[in-house]
Order: structure tokens, then sequence, then C-alpha cells
């Protein structure tokens, strides 16, 4: 059964909530775009430039798993650069069987070459644009919103924040920060979520990746984030006994299981930048005990072209190392799906009419 399971992996319908634009370019669109601006590659084939990218994120570090950032940034200067990064990635996310993703990027990072910021987020919504309709033309269905992000460390939480609400009726489904996480906590501007609630916009908030339970309390109290964006270090208020398997919650851990405050849990990336302290596989990392423990858990690829991964490559990995079935998988899927940053007229068609549907399609196949 495990095998045929994996085998039907790619067949399921999948929701993404936390994929990086910036983190999912294909090797060979980097070395185009790369030699049509003049940049310097670490890597002149898209093999190698794969294995780099890899590597580099490979290092157990999150500063230097960002370092790989500079190179897909740099390419991604233009409105052309732009509109077909994001229009592959619809496409990579429509063939790996994703009918709803959310993808997220910064524009501050991508007006170097004089874009303003409305520009990006119009060029953004083009490529979508064109990818939802190449992937429709394929016979496959995706719906895909931008979630505009603020960097920490740049300041410009307001504006950006500002600039996501102008564009909610064109593309922009919710506001996110990003970055360094130790040092840049949601109380350096404490206004603008006061902003955001006031404007009824959704929210979602880097924490508990880098840093730790202090983070994640000012993302969910201050910043009243609907979601959070990895959040496995919630761990630290969970204390667990292995002798029965039995688990106390401290509460910040009460406080988040007990309002469903969703987890936007990403193994691969985790493991890569030791997000989740002591997990060593996907076999022992937290998102198995946390969804075991009810915690709104949804399952996500961070940064595709770093962790080389796919949805279907996590889902395969928590099947073949830690013991996930079919129904663990619809479950972290129907979860990504009431959570998305949708009406919720939209998300109960989303569930009714696609991901039901389709895993009653694969389980009756594997039965």
């Amino acid at each position: 059964m495990t095998q045929a399971l994996l085998d039907a992996i790619p067949d399921l319908p999948k929701v993404l909530l936390h994929d990086h634009l910036d983190g999912g370019l294909r090797p060979q669109t980097v070395l185009e775009l790369a030699a049509a601006v003049g940049h310097d590659l670490p890597a002149h084939d898209a093999e190698s430039l794969g294995d780099w990218f890899q590597a580099a994120a490979d290092s157990g570090s999150l500063p230097r798993y960002l370092e790989t950032f500079d190179h897909t940034i740099a390419v991604m200067q233009t409105p052309e650069a732009l509109a077909r990064v994001a229009k592959e990635a619809v496409l990579d996310l429509a063939a790996d069987g994703v009918v709803y993703a959310e993808q997220r990027w910064a524009p501050e990072q991508h007006v170097q070459r004089g874009m303003t910021l409305p520009e990006t987020v119009e060029a953004v919504q083009a490529g979508i644009d064109a990818g939802v309709r190449e992937a429709a033309a394929a016979g496959r269905t995706i719906r895909v919103g931008q979630l505009v992000t603020a960097m920490r460390h740049a300041d410009r939480w307001q504006e950006i924040a500002e600039l996501a609400v102008a564009y909610r009726d064109a593309g922009v489904v919710g506001f996110d920060i990003a970055g360094a996480e130790d040092g840049f906590a949601p109380d350096r501007h404490a206004g603008v979520w006061r902003f955001l609630a006031e404007q009824n916009f959704p929210t979602t908030i880097h924490a508990g990746e880098a840093s730790g339970l202090a983070s994640i309390s000012q993302a969910v109290h201050l910043g009243q984030a609907d979601r959070l964006g990895h959040g496995v270090r919630i761990m630290e208020d969970v204390r667990l006994s292995e002798h029965d398997r039995t688990a106390e919650l401290g509460p910040l851990a009460h406080w988040v299981r007990d309002h469903q405050i969703v987890l936007e849990v990403c193994p691969v990336s985790n493991l890569q930048t030791d997000a989740a302290p002591g997990a060593t596989s996907v076999a022992d990392h937290p998102i198995t005990r946390l969804k075991e423990l009810d915690f709104a858990v949804t399952l996500n690829t961070d940064n595709r072209l770093m962790s080389r991964t796919s949805l279907s490559h996590e889902m395969r990995l928590l099947v073949s190392e830690a013991g996930w079935t079919i129904d663990d998988l619809a479950d972290v899927t129907l979860t990504a799906a009431w959570s998305a940053f949708l009406h919720h007229d939209e998300r109960r068609a989303l569930v009714d009419d696609v991901i039901l549907p389709g895993y009653q399609k694969v389980e009756g196949a594997l039965r």
C-alpha cells in the first residue's frame, strides 16, 4: 500500500500556502536571465547551478540559506523577468498537482533597475495570469494569489502593507514579513498591524523558524497573524513524554492550538536551516507530532530551488520516512484549503469541488 500511495501522490490535489517566488526559479531560467543582465553565477550549467543552490541551502544556517537569494533576486529586476518567473512558477506548481497556491515575494527587492513598486506587482500578476491560462490549456486548473512581503530589516513595512491593500482586488491576497527573524520582531513597526486589521486584510508572519516563542507570541498577539510562516518552534512550549506519548502544553502552545492558528510547516527547508532543533530527518521533524496534537498543520515547500523540493516530494518523504497515510495527506491539504486567504464560499468550493473529489478518486484507485 505504501508504494501504491507513493506512486499516486502526483495525482493528489494539493494546496500550497508557503512558497517563495524568488526561491522557486528553474536553474535554466536563472542562467538565461543572468546572461541577459551580466550577473555572474557560481556555476554555468543548469545541473551544476542546481547543485550549488542545494549545497548552500544545506549549510544548516539560515543566514547562509538566505545568501542564495542574492542570485535569484539579481535576475528578477525587469517586468519581463518577473513575469517569466511567475508564469513558470505557476506551470511548475500545476504540473505537481497544486490546485491553489499563494506565492510570496518582496516587491521592494525588485526595484534596482527602475521599476516602481506597483509595476513589480503588476508584472508578477501578468506572469501568474499567463501561467494560469497556459496550465488550463494543458488541462490543469490552478488558482494563484500573491502574498506581498515586507523585508524585516528594510523598515518599509507600512509602505508595503499599503501596496498590498491597494492591490487586494488585483491579485494580492495577503501580507507577510520575512527575512532575519532575530532582532526584527513585529513590534518594530507596531502600527502596521493595526492598519492591516482596520483594512480587514489577511496576514501571515514568518515566526518560529529562526527565533522561538517570543517571536511567535508577538506574531500572534501583536501581529494578529492568521497564519505562522513555519511556526515549528512552538514545540519549545510543549513538553513531551516519550514514555507514554503524552504532551503537556504551555500557555502559548495552548493559545496557538486553541485558536487553530495555522502553521505553514516546510519540513525539508526546516532541516536545512535547523529551524527544528534536534531533527535530522523528516522522520523526526516535529510536523508529525504537531499534527497528532491537533495543531492546525499545513505542508509547504518554502523554496523549491534551494531545497530541490516540490509538494509531491515533501509528501513522499512523510509517507516513506514518517509513516504518513493518505488520510494524513488529506488532513493537511484540507487544513490548507480552509486556511487559504480566500473568502469562505471560495474555500468551500475549493474543498467540495476539487480537494474531496480528487482524493476520493485516488482512494478509489488504491482499493
